[in-house]
């Protein structure tokens, strides 16, 4: 299967993220179909770590898309993004589910996925990268889950998006 690119992932992330299910993660070799994905859409989305502008945990998000931005919740759950977009406009596409996990903390765990890939370049990453994949899937919308702090407009956009049976 071809290697996606950094052309790809260079894009604005709610370009990106309609287009990941379906995509498969490889890590460590193996294909793992993404089934499920969140926008987070720079400064301006009061639900992205970017909102407060760049700092130490979100530095990774304004380098150009096809970095990986993971950080710790709860101190006990990795949540795994891909960078979208050009530099030093700060976007991410967090990956929800893969086939046979669904949640992002599950999802991790499983794959083993943890700081060490903080800043990995998945187009040029011998360990993780993102393939082509399924072309003929449904693909659904709703709003994000897990983000009443960010208040309206930003809970109500549609910008979760599922592979559905």
């Amino acid at each position: 299967m071809k290697r996606l690119d950094l052309a790809f992932f260079q894009r604005d992330v709610l370009t990106v993220c309609p287009e990941l299910p379906g995509k498969f993660l490889v890590i460590n070799h193996t294909p793992y179909m993404i089934t499920e994905v969140e926008a987070y859409r720079g400064e301006e989305d009061m639900a992205c770590h970017a909102k407060k502008g760049r700092t130490e945990r979100t530095e990774v998000m304004y380098r150009c898309g096809g970095h990986i931005y993971v950080y710790l919740i709860y101190g006990m759950y990795w949540m795994f993004n891909l960078v979208t977009g050009p530099k030093d406009i700060p976007q991410a596409a967090l990956i929800r589910g893969i086939e046979g996990f669904n949640g992002p903390g599950k999802l991790t765990r499983y794959l083993k996925i943890n700081k060490s890939f903080y800043g990995e370049n998945v187009c040029a990453s011998d360990r993780i990268w993102l393939t082509e994949g399924e072309q003929h899937v449904t693909i659904k919308t709703s709003p994000r889950i897990g983000i009443d702090y960010a208040g309206e407009p930003w809970v109500s956009k549609p910008w979760r998006f599922f592979i559905t049976p």
